[in-house]
């Protein structure tokens, strides 16, 4: 049978944030800590039916929890596309008061019990399936708790970055009225050159249509923003 293992993640991962988080980086977070709540419930679910001897129980039970399993690694460890534990608030939710990461690795290792269990048709099977099923609520409340950690992190990084976009366009359009008023003063001077000013103006002009053309970007990127 194949075995599987418990993620070491006794050693708090340091953070892997070398720039900004972005908002796909964030779904794969919320998707991952998704995948940790549906998986358990499936790992619950076939150890329940390879107690009643349904074929291939067993091994899906153990699919099923390599892939809970694999999902919490990444999500408290990081990987290569991911971070791990950022800020405070998941640090604290895994190894602080919640202690989510012991309760997922205590339930990872019930889970491998049972169904060795249930494989050697031990007497023990049915008790530890039964704690299974009933730790398998408390579980579920907690990867709903951490779940929403992710999805309010998500939720305040998206305003940070609308605000922070805001006030680069609002920067951008103070830039583009000071160089339109360079440029309004440059066809001046260059009227007042006649024949002379001639390159003047055509650069003074170029200037006023580049600043028309960031006034429109500024604009679509507001309005792209608030939307």
């Amino acid at each position: 049978m194949r075995q599987t293992t418990t993620p070491d993640t006794g050693r708090h991962a340091s953070p892997r944030l070398a720039a900004p988080l972005s908002g796909e980086t964030f779904g794969a977070l919320i998707n991952l800590s998704g995948r940790r709540r549906f998986t358990s419930e499936r790992v619950v679910l076939y150890a329940v039916l390879a107690s009643l001897d349904h074929a291939k129980a067993i091994d899906k039970a153990n699919e099923a929890l390599e892939l809970f399993l694999g999902a919490h690694l990444a999500l408290v460890e990081g990987s290569d596309n991911l971070p791990g534990m950022f800020g405070n608030l998941l640090p604290s939710a895994y190894f602080g008061s919640m202690q989510g990461d012991k309760q997922v690795r205590d339930f990872a290792e019930l889970a491998r019990r049972t169904l060795d269990a249930s494989a050697a048709k031990s007497a023990q099977a049915p008790a530890l399936l039964e704690q299974l099923v009933q730790n398998a609520t408390p579980l579920l409340a907690t990867l709903n708790q951490l779940t929403q950690i992710y999805e309010d992190e998500a939720k305040r990084h998206t305003l940070t970055a609308q605000r922070h976009m805001t006030d680069l366009m609002g920067e951008i359009k103070t830039i583009s009225k000071q160089a339109r008023l360079v440029a309004v003063n440059a066809h001046i001077v260059a009227a007042r050159a006649g024949d002379g000013g001639r390159d003047f103006a055509a650069a003074a002009t170029e200037l006023s249509d580049i600043t028309r053309q960031m006034e429109d970007c500024v604009k679509q990127a507001i309005k792209h923003t608030t939307h």
